[in-house]
């Protein structure tokens, strides 16, 4: 008690005016000391809430002092990272967030192409499939097919397709048309009565290939397609002599027009192209062994067609199977 009062002289002075004025006022000597160690703990208690509150003011004043120090050090670093670069560097930043923001726009593009196509392929393999189950139902339909049918099955495949897979219909009518489009043009010429330009139906090298060795002998590719070149030719004079008037064809050549135009209504005949073995006379395709043989070749590989009709041997011109 007394070191207490001692280290608080403000509390000591206090505590001596209260012990007099209670010695005055109350005789009994055991209430006066009662109340003296009563006020005592009460100062005690006083001390030491005053400490506890001083620690924690102390604390408070040491974080407020360190947080002031550390941004104190942010401004500075921050001053010096602008005093190292010149003014003139804020042209290329801002040409680089160009940059950048133009590479943002491509790269969302891209994701936006690839999602489209990502939702594309469940239809784009459901098309590749029926497109192909369709396929192998027109090549079994083809080996069936008489040759006169063949262009009007040829023009009638995307209808068919229509009709066999609605569901595709309505839904990629545009893949439909360009594949119309690419089919069109690769359909046969329909053939009537010798009009229009003969077809010229090359043979392939892997065509060629595929013959066994006596029969292709010493053929070469090219002699075979000089030799549909020189069909070709005869089969167009035929199909002039047709449809030519009988003013303008010469006397001796009406003779021939008439029986060409005989053989062209003949069944089997009546539509195609066709030329007469006498009508065979080079420059590349004669009658020799070489002649004979690229007629046989022709012959196996399906693009002619030989019949009798009277005196004269007829050789047609058709599409390969």
């Amino acid at each position: 008690m007394m070191s207490l009062l001692r280290h608080h002289p403000p509390l000591a002075a206090t505590f001596q005016i209260l012990l007099v004025s209670f010695k005055s006022k109350l005789p009994n000597q055991n209430k006066t000391i009662r109340f003296a160690h009563s006020l005592t703990h009460f100062a005690e208690f006083d001390l030491r809430e005053r400490e506890m509150n001083g620690n924690k003011d102390g604390a408070s004043l040491d974080s407020l002092m360190s947080s002031f120090n550390a941004r104190i050090t942010q401004l500075q670093e921050l001053v010096i990272a602008r005093n190292m670069y010149p003014a003139s560097s804020i042209a290329d930043l801002s040409a680089v967030d160009a940059a950048v923001s133009a590479m943002e726009l491509q790269v969302k593009a891209i994701k936006d192409r690839l999602r489209e196509e990502t939702q594309a392929i469940p239809k784009t393999k459901k098309l590749i499939d029926a497109s192909l189950r369709q396929q192998k139902k027109l090549q079994n339909m083809s080996l069936h097919v008489p040759y006169q049918m063949a262009d009007r099955v040829t023009v009638s495949n995307l209808e068919t397709s229509r009709c066999l897979f609605p569901e595709f219909s309505g839904q990629d009518s545009g893949s439909f048309e360009a594949l119309k489009l690419d089919e069109e043009p690769a359909a046969v010429p329909k053939e009537k009565k010798g009009r229009g330009s003969p077809p010229t139906w090359y043979v392939t090298g892997s065509e060629l290939d595929s013959l066994s060795s006596y029969m292709r002998g010493r053929l070469t590719l090219e002699k075979v397609n000089a030799a549909i070149n020189d069909m070709v030719s005869y089969a167009e004079a035929n199909s002039q002599l047709i449809v030519a008037p009988k003013k303008k064809l010469a006397e001796s050549l009406w003779e021939k027009a008439l029986e060409i135009r005989d053989i062209a209504t003949m069944e089997g005949i009546k539509g195609k192209h066709f030329f007469l073995e006498a009508d065979i006379k080079g420059p590349s395709l004669k009658l020799d062994n070489t002649g004979k043989a690229i007629l046989t070749v022709l012959r196996h590989l399906g693009r002619i067609n030989e019949t009798r009709i009277g005196h004269n041997r007829v050789i047609i011109l058709q599409k390969p199977h």
